[in-house]
């Protein structure tokens, strides 16, 4: 007599079961995808803060909370509104003044525009921006200066949320160094001086060179 075999189908997942399997695969992929994204960016700054010979020791200081940019309105000299976060996509070098623009704040835009220029070829992933905390109206000799800058009116308040000078030091004192992802990620000394520029150079050809896996010039989709 044939031995009969039967296959019995398994029974059908209850709702709740399915959606819940579903959720927990669709977190999964989720997750894997946010970690090879941001895998280049974890490699490159582990090289950078880690593995870096002791005699590169950074002449900026290193930040290690890295605030992200604030979900705050900025404004540009001729009054048009934009996000703030706009400025994300690109290494900035930032400095901060009130709009009068004394003999420190044309210093720092004078070292801005220099270090940038220094930069030769790779100059173009590096934008320097001026973050203008009050509203008094600009020189008009700074304007052609700033023709390759941004410019823009932010709230006092909504920086000092965000950068914070060393101790013993005002805002408008330093420049500071943000990230393509938007977080600031060093701050140069105070005062910076022209003696001293090479050596803030330095740093931001290392942080160039680090990130050159992942970061290229100009903002995405722009």
């Amino acid at each position: 007599m044939p031995l009969e075999m039967t296959i019995h189908g398994l029974p059908p997942l209850q709702p709740g079961v399915a959606d819940a399997r579903r959720t927990r695969s669709g977190r999964w992929k989720m997750l894997a995808v946010f970690a090879v994204c941001a895998a280049p960016v974890v490699a490159s700054y582990f090289t950078y803060y880690v593995l870096r010979p002791g005699q590169q020791r950074s002449f900026g200081e290193l930040i290690a909370a890295q605030p992200a940019l604030p979900a705050a309105t900025a404004t540009t000299l001729d009054g048009v509104a934009l996000p703030l976060q706009s400025l994300k996509g690109q290494w900035l070098l930032v400095s901060v003044a009130g709009g009068g623009c004394g003999p420190a704040c044309e210093n720092n835009l004078y070292l801005q525009r220099q270090l940038r220029e220094a930069l030769g070829r790779e100059k173009e992933r590096l934008d320097r921006v001026w973050l203008v905390s009050d509203g008094a109206d600009v020189p008009g000799h700074l304007r052609p200066a700033l023709a390759q800058a941004t410019v823009l009116r932010v709230p006092e308040a909504v920086l000092r949320s965000w950068l914070q000078p060393s101790p013993g030091h005002a805002l408008q004192d330093h420049l500071y160094v943000v990230d393509p992802q938007g977080h600031w990620m060093m701050r140069m000394p105070a005062n910076l001086g022209k003696a001293d520029a090479g050596k803030a150079k330095r740093d931001l050809d290392r942080l160039l060179r680090a990130s050159a896996s992942w970061d290229t010039a100009g903002r995405p989709g722009g």
